[in-house]
């Protein structure tokens, strides 16, 4: 048996329960794994709420560190008894021991704790498909600008060391001023506090009117026009999120009109969808953290059965960096 915070129907923290369920063993290509830590993420408020619709009961967490307890069949890269950490598809990581497809599931370096890997896996892996695979016409370079939304949350920060290791001049934005000096701590180059000052309007001051190359927001429909208006010709418009709600339609000819914008909307598990892939991501990010050039900040940790208030601390906008739920 293992506790796991379940939801029976969508709707607000108050739906998420932890019950005792039954966890047998791992089939062809999959592990059991035993939960240190699970991290928490603005997904998971769109899955309990209902606005990405899963089948019912749901078991919720989609990001997870811990040991091996046993392997299926054809699983070669893992053994019990390994260290692991994972982001993946079923959600299931709100649990003490889980069975899960192993394909996304990947060795921990022992120089990285549970709790940073728990912490680091969805939110690192977002950041290195961002900074690296979703770039605009001709790519980033060293001195260019971008503009990333909400620079203090858990993939924020992560971003904003990653940036300036690549020598980028990333603009953040935040609600407070508390948020915009922690993230300029970590090497944003310019922050902005949106609740006192017209980000389109800085961003501007900031190019000397030319605008960024590339905007990766995960807001969505508060910072969606505005965000348009801040690239620079052939800009690049990455969305990967809709904290604020979704984005609603919109006519292309706008694209036209406000330079020959491009207009992606990413997920990372498009760019995990192979083991290949998902290992030489998280090659890149275990080496990013490990030499030192990202810190993974947990400034939120809540026990499993405080699962309730670490969600709505988290809509509340009352959390920074990363959050995760402890076993």
């Amino acid at each position: 048996m293992s506790k796991a915070v379940v939801i029976r129907q969508n709707g607000g923290p108050e739906e998420m329960e932890l019950v005792d369920v039954q966890v047998g063993d791992p089939g062809p290509g999959e592990i059991r794994i035993r939960h240190h830590a699970a991290g928490l993420n603005f997904l998971d408020v769109y899955q309990r709420s209902g606005l990405y619709k899963l089948p019912m009961p749901l078991t919720l967490g989609m990001e997870g560190a811990g040991i091996v307890e046993a392997v299926g069949s054809g699983v070669t890269h893992l053994k019990a008894g390994d260290r692991a950490a994972y982001a993946s598809h079923p959600p299931g990581s709100y649990s003490e021991v889980r069975v899960m497809p192993a394909k996304n599931v990947c060795k921990l370096p022992d120089a990285i704790s549970f709790e940073t890997g728990a912490a680091m896996m969805l939110k690192g892996l977002t950041a290195q498909y961002l900074l690296k695979r979703t770039l605009p016409q001709g790519g980033l370079q060293p001195g260019d600008f971008v503009l990333f939304h909400a620079a203090a949350g858990g993939v924020g920060l992560i971003a904003v060391q990653w940036a300036k290791a690549m020598g980028l001049q990333l603009i953040g934005t935040a609600g407070s001023d508390e948020k915009c000096a922690l993230a300029k701590s970590l090497g944003a180059a310019h922050m902005i506090n949106y609740s006192k000052e017209d980000f389109l309007q800085r961003v501007k001051e900031i190019t000397g009117g030319k605008g960024v190359k590339v905007v990766y927001d995960s807001v969505g429909k508060d910072t969606w026009e505005k965000s348009l208006d801040c690239l620079a010709p052939f800009g690049l418009m990455a969305s990967f999120g809709n904290a604020s709600g979704p984005v609603p339609p919109f006519a292309p000819l706008v694209l036209g009109n406000k330079g020959s914008l491009y207009v992606t909307r990413q997920t990372l598990f498009t760019h995990i969808a192979t083991r290949e892939a998902n290992q030489q991501m998280a090659d890149d990010l275990f080496a990013a953290v490990t030499s030192g050039k990202v810190q993974i900040r947990i400034d939120q940790k809540f026990p499993l059965a405080q699962v309730r208030e670490a969600h709505q601390a988290l809509e509340a906008r009352k959390t920074t960096g990363s959050t995760i739920l402890t076993l």
